[in-house]
């Protein structure tokens, strides 16, 4: 049966490597274009990024790119509110919007018949949004009221705030994507309208088109509708304030009566993916699998869940698709009657026999595997296509990086594996955090 995966990922991956064809433009006005082709059915995936999240708002405006994607969907001067989704809902398409920490997104998928108007709607609001006082004080009650839902009435959103805050003491990854809700209630329509005038240009911006389409075609439409947009002459350079050397372990206790289960979380600043340097990054993704992926194969779920019986659940995340520092983090659920002492020691006390022992040759092959076949079908999700090089492109990497990737995950060493563990997993470089219904559970 392996031998049978093995040849049937190899026959995938020729496959998808020759459907992958990317053609990449840029604009007279510094508006970069990424041109995807796939032609197995006719669809396409328009998406325009914006490089510019939430880490690069004011201080003292958090929220403000998030609002703003909300308001993009207003009157411009050609359409009214709410006629932009509208129309590609009427051309049986379907459209939405997304921020991040380094970037803010809009798509719509349609058929590819279809793209020229959606080029003509997207690239008519990059330059003229018309939106009102009003629109400013019902939206911010509409962005309020997500907060409430998502973060206010979720302990566990709120405790996942706090503990960022305290490992991103200096850089802007430690405010939330959404916004403190303080300075949330004070966004009004300038804090919008400057945030928009500078950072909603062509040359801060990424046209990616995946789908049935030509290169050639989609670089005439995109110099007809975004070409003649003028570029942002004050756009400022894209620097971040960056974190000062961690000398010592932080640690939070957060108690909320809501809390049904206490669970601890351990976090460590980690390497993101830069450009022409991403091995890091992709040995920190073999770490992750191998300490806590799955329960029956990762040390973390081995040894806590099944041997001691020590955790009801363990993990083990990195997250290195950021601009700066990313994230490796544990979390860990103790079973009835286990302390989040006793659990916190256990999960050290796996950890550091993994940093010691050799690692199995069996799991990197198996991971090697998962990988190239995750990989391989993820080719065959256009829009998730569009998105994994918006993203990266957004977040300084280059089409190159993004295709070099496979095969930098192939090539991680174990070497390569303790070698940045041990750059990590540094207690002295950490956050850990406890999240408990009362004082009395956290012991």
């Amino acid at each position: 049966m392996k031998r049978l995966f093995a040849v049937l990922v190899m026959a995938l991956s020729a496959t998808a490597a020759q459907a992958e064809e990317v053609t990449t433009y840029t604009l007279e006005n510094g508006m970069e274009v990424v041109v995807i082709e796939d032609h197995r059915a006719p669809v396409v995936v328009h998406m325009l990024w914006y490089k510019v999240g939430s880490a690069d708002e004011p201080v003292g405006a958090s929220g403000v790119a998030h609002f703003l994607e909300h308001l993009l969907f207003k009157a411009t001067d050609v359409l009214e509110s709410g006629e932009f989704s509208a129309t590609v809902a009427a051309n049986g398409g379907r459209d939405n919007a997304f921020t991040s920490y380094d970037y803010t997104a809009y798509f719509q998928r349609v058929a590819a018949d279809r793209l020229e108007l959606m080029m003509q709607m997207e690239s008519n609001r990059m330059n003229n949004l018309r939106i009102t006082a009003e629109d400013v004080e019902t939206e911010r009650q509409v962005v309020l009221e997500e907060r409430n839902q998502r973060t206010e009435n979720n302990p566990n959103a709120l405790a996942r705030e706090q503990f960022r805050a305290a490992l991103f003491q200096n850089h802007r990854y430690g405010v939330p994507i959404i916004g403190w809700k303080h300075e949330m209630e004070e966004l009004d329509l300038q804090d919008a309208l400057g945030f928009y005038d500078l950072y909603y240009s062509p040359n801060n911006a990424i046209l990616v088109v995946a789908g049935d389409v030509e290169p050639e075609e989609v670089l005439a439409l995109a110099r007809q509708y975004y070409g003649v947009i003028p570029a942002e002459d004050q756009l400022p350079v894209r620097e971040r304030p960056q974190e000062p050397p961690q000398r010592a372990e932080r640690r939070i206790t957060y108690v909320d009566a809501r809390v049904s289960q206490p669970y601890l979380v351990r976090m460590y600043l980690a390497p993101e993916r830069d450009p022409g340097a991403q091995r890091e990054a992709a040995a920190l993704v073999y770490l992750a699998e191998l300490l806590g992926g799955s329960p029956f194969t990762s040390a973390l779920g081995q040894a806590l869940q099944f041997d001691t019986q020590t955790a009801i659940y363990t993990n083990a995340s990195y997250n290195g698709s950021t601009l700066d520092d990313g994230v490796f983090s544990f979390s860990v659920v103790p079973a009835d009657g286990v302390s989040l002492s006793e659990a916190e020691a256990a999960m050290d006390e796996v950890v550091n026999a993994f940093l010691e022992a050799e690692i199995d040759p069996a799991r990197m092959e198996s991971i090697r595997t998962q990988l190239r076949a995750s990989e391989i079908y993820a080719l065959d999700d256009v829009q998730g296509l569009a998105q994994r090089y918006g993203a990266a492109l957004s977040q300084s990497l280059t089409v190159a990086d993004v295709q070099e990737w496979p095969e930098i995950l192939q090539s991680v060493t174990e070497e390569d594996i303790k070698a940045v563990a041990a750059k990590v997993l540094n207690r002295d470089q950490s956050v850990t955090g406890w999240v408990v219904a009362n004082q009395e559970e956290a012991r």
